[in-house]
């Protein structure tokens, strides 16, 4: 009997190791993974090597991509050795429902679920396709749509409406709010919405393609809103700058004119907006799938058989994780009670002490939309 077991036991460990010989000699091939993430406890999708105190959505992804043998284990020490890229370094807390890397990996059998087998619920791998040997999804794309999503009294004006979640935006409002952020629409110098740029950094000028907030929805009692920006790429806190002037705007705190004085040389006070309900919605290959996605040999980079199973990770992961934190630490009220302490009318002089202190005081880094703030 004994001799039955050890034979047994020999048997399956030689199939263990024909199984992984086989999985070695896998050759490795380009492909890019649709990822969707709740980003709450993560500091960031970027992977910070040799530093275990600050956990990133990339550790999991890695370590379950090393579990499920679609990489050797030195290519997750050494990223470079399966030529990683990820289309955008979303920031702490950021969730994303369309986020995409690109990577070399060996082709095994049921890769995605084998995969998701070792990631937790709140990470999931969506889709997957096969793409150029010289693929990069951070160069090739040309376009990130973000969404945002916020209380809705987060518009109440100071002075004469509820201040409260019973709040109800109302239609003119709403208008407002969407005559503002169609602003941004266009090339402009956004110097004002980063930490990192001078106002004569070329880089500081970027591309906004459109910008609107959807009809508002109730959740559990609170009445919130989605606002959907997309552009070429965005520097660190743009987008939460960006939202925090036009709140700034319709409360009435400053005046609708400091919009086209951002875009000017001297120094404006700009409020950054919570970066919670800040959510990578999806990015954008569209000069890829121009050259390459009818060419019989690969696939365009568009996901519609994946749109049910994305809007399904974000109703289930990312809306409640939103909603819960907003009712349990009331980021946005909290927020919103610092609004009165900006200075919207002062100097550059003032500007610069000012901004000494709070730079001091902010660890938050980019907006998820580091694209390409290095």
């Amino acid at each position: 009997e004994e001799n039955g077991h050890l034979s047994k036991r020999l048997k399956s460990q030689v199939d263990e190791e024909d199984a992984e010989d086989q999985t070695k000699k896998l050759p490795k091939r380009k492909i890019v993974l649709l990822m969707a993430y709740s980003g709450k406890g993560y500091h960031g999708m970027q992977r910070n090597v040799g530093s275990s105190q600050f956990k990133t959505i990339e550790d999991d992804l890695v370590s379950a991509l090393v579990q499920s043998g679609c990489i050797p284990e030195n290519h997750g020490e050494d990223m470079k050795k399966m030529s990683f890229q990820r289309c955008a370094r979303t920031d702490k807390g950021v969730s994303a429902a369309g986020q995409i890397v690109s990577l070399k990996v060996r082709l095994i059998d049921d890769i995605l679920e084998k995969i998701n087998n070792h990631l937790p619920s709140h990470i999931r791998i969506l889709g997957l396709k096969r793409v150029t040997g010289g693929f990069n999804s951070k160069n090739k794309c040309d376009a990130r749509t973000y969404s945002y999503m916020l209380p809705t009294f987060a518009f109440a004006h100071k002075d004469h409406d509820v201040q409260e979640e019973t709040y109800r935006l109302n239609k003119e409002t709403l208008e407002k709010v969407n005559k503002l952020l169609a602003c941004y629409k266009g090339t402009h110098n956004f110097h004002n919405f980063t930490s990192q740029k001078g106002p004569k950094d070329p880089s500081a000028k970027r591309y906004i393609m459109e910008m609107y907030c959807g009809e508002p929805f109730v959740r559990e009692s609170i009445e919130f809103a989605v606002i959907k920006v997309k552009g070429q790429s965005f520097m660190m806190h743009q987008i939460r700058k960006m939202i925090g002037l036009v709140i700034a705007i319709v409360k009435g705190y400053a005046a609708e004119s400091i919009i086209e004085r951002s875009w000017g040389e001297e120094k404006v006070d700009v409020p950054k907006a919570p970066g919670l309900g800040l959510v990578l919605e999806r990015v954008h290959f569209e000069k890829y799938n121009r050259r390459f996605g009818n060419d019989g040999l690969h696939e365009p980079l568009e996901w519609k058989e994946e749109e049910e199973k994305i809007a399904v990770f974000k109703e289930q992961y990312i809306y409640p994780t939103i909603i819960n934190t907003e009712r349990e630490e009331k980021s946005m009220m909290n927020w919103l009670s610092t609004l009165s302490i900006h200075d919207f009318n002062s100097s550059a002089v003032e500007m610069q002490a000012n901004n000494k202190t709070s730079k001091n005081s902010d660890f938050e880094g980019s907006d998820g939309c580091g694209d390409d703030s290095e």
